[in-house]
């Protein structure tokens, strides 16, 4: 055997903490909770076998296979979630009377500024535990941020269409007085 065919980096041993790689999981509104996990791999049966190994094992090592299975499972999830929560809010802001719309944004900016200001409180924590909050609201506040640019989208697109549609409307008016 070659000295070229083996290994040239050790075997890396995964721990629970490394499921935290990447932004935390997407919280779904429940108003729309319905429609968006529709179909959608929750990866709840590799979860099941991860913690079946952990209990019977009670040592990370020995459960290598599921918790990389669940990560990949959980990495899939969360990023087909985050678009369909954003496909969801770009059909609200095309399609809710402009009103609700509006509020809507305006409860997502409200969502918003408060993450922000829990991230500026949850920066005095230390340790572990300060980790964990900063990067839970961190991806709260990403995912935030992304469904309000959809949803102001939306409105903005369904401003211009309504605009061109007036536009031509009144365009064909004038053309067919003509006749």
């Amino acid at each position: 055997m070659d000295v070229d065919s083996q290994p040239s980096m050790e075997e890396t041993i995964l721990v629970g903490d490394d499921l935290m790689i990447g932004p935390p999981s997407p919280l779904i509104p429940p108003e729309i909770a319905s429609h968006i996990l529709q179909g959608v791999d929750l990866c709840d049966g590799i979860l099941r076998n991860l913690f079946l190994c952990l209990q019977m094992n009670d040592i990370e090592p020995f459960c290598q296979d599921e918790i990389a299975l669940y990560r990949q499972c959980a990495e899939r999830r969360d990023k087909e979630l985050r678009q369909r929560l954003i496909d969801s809010e770009h059909k609200l802001g095309l399609s809710m009377p402009l009103d609700e719309a509006k509020e809507r944004a305006g409860q997502l900016q409200s969502e918003a500024t408060s993450l922000e200001r829990q991230m500026i409180l949850a920066s005095g924590i230390e340790g572990m535990e300060g980790f964990r909050r900063r990067w839970s609201l961190h991806g709260r506040l990403e995912d935030t941020k992304k469904r309000l640019e959809s949803l102001s989208r939306g409105i903005s697109n369904r401003k211009q269409e309504d605009h061109v549609g007036s536009s031509n409307k009144s365009s064909n008016k004038k053309w067919w007085a003509l006749w």
